[in-house]
């Protein structure tokens, strides 16, 4: 990239910046939209709020999402036709993970639901569903985050009070246990190969999707037991911060690694120690057994691979392992 395009770049940016701060509008704002688009239009029959702004446990900010479902009487016209989305805002960006146009949405009948995920110009994102009639009244009460805001025919149900015990951690089975350290402790046996072979996309790949996924449950489950199975960390840990003690946290954050292969290592080996502690703590909490021969087979195999990879890189660096 020139040095006139980075300038033009980082004007672009600032002014970007400059206002999203001047302009975003309220949360406020926000809600009346939705709510005078959906009283002025007579396809429009309910509106419920889902996600983290119905969820009383999550802490307000500004980039929270609208998550916002209209309960209509046909679909059909909503997606021939664009105007009435107009009066949201200037969208920045769109996506519609069941339009078929893109591949996307599969199986997906339109005439009963549909979605837009739509960035706008300030800043606010509303992700909108609408839903017929017939869906509303499968899906209203089978999801515990929703809080109404029009009910034009008092056609919903009454809820309770939104929850998200829906998204509560559930205490593991033993076998569910014995396969997150079994699924653990095997696939970073690929890691190890894919860091001696100096495969690191394959390597990281590999850790991430695999054991550091199990890291993530083994923890999910340590967490729930304080808890009593009544807590949701959110989606991929999104609130570990919250639950975890300091030193737990800044342990865990050491488990995400850079693109060098020594670092890597290093990850692997905080996560290593990380899901040892978890797991023998969710096993004591269930009494379940933990199988140490996986452990100890493991830790052994790695650590044969590590010193492979350093001999390796002393080798290519023209000096030997007992050179000084």
């Amino acid at each position: 990239m020139t040095a006139f395009s980075l300038i033009v770049k980082k004007s672009i940016e600032q002014s970007y910046r400059q206002k999203k701060r001047e302009s975003m509008r309220t949360e406020n704002e926000m809600m009346n939209l939705i709510l005078q688009l959906a009283k002025d239009d007579d396809r429009i029959r309910c509106v419920y709020l889902t996600g983290s702004r119905a969820n009383p446990n999550v802490e307000k900010d500004n980039y929270q999402d609208f998550d916002v479902v209209f309960v209509v009487t046909e679909t059909a016209s909503f997606l021939q036709e664009d105007s009435w989305r107009a009066s949201l805002g200037e969208i920045a960006m769109m996506q519609e993970p069941l339009s078929s146009n893109l591949g996307w949405g599969e199986g997906n009948d339109p005439n009963e639901r549909y979605t837009w995920l739509m960035l706008f110009k300030d800043g606010q994102r509303i992700d909108l569903q609408l839903h017929s009639l017939q869906v509303a009244k499968r899906n209203f009460l089978a999801e515990s985050l929703t809080v109404t805001l029009l009910d034009k025919d008092a056609f919903l149900p009454i809820n309770e009070a939104p929850s998200d015990h829906h998204y509560w951690i559930k205490k593991p089975s033993q076998a569910e246990f014995l396969a997150c350290c079994n699924e653990f402790w095997w696939c970073l046996s690929n890691v190890g190969k894919g860091l001696v072979r100096q495969q690191l996309p394959y390597a990281l790949r590999m850790y991430y999707e695999t054991s550091h996924a199990e890291l993530d449950k083994m923890i999910e489950w340590a967490i729930a037991f304080t808890y009593d199975y009544q807590v949701n960390t959110g989606l991929w840990g999104k609130y570990f911060r919250d639950y975890l003690s300091e030193k737990d946290y800044n342990h865990y954050l050491k488990t995400y690694a850079s693109g060098d292969v020594s670092h890597i290592w290093t990850a692997v080996w905080m996560a290593v120690e990380m899901f040892q502690e978890k797991a023998r703590d969710v096993a004591h909490a269930f009494d379940y057994p933990y199988h140490q021969e996986e452990e100890t087979a493991m830790i052994c195999y790695l650590k044969g691979l590590k010193s492979t990879t350093e001999f390796t890189k002393s080798q290519k660096s023209g000096r030997g392992m007992n050179d000084e």
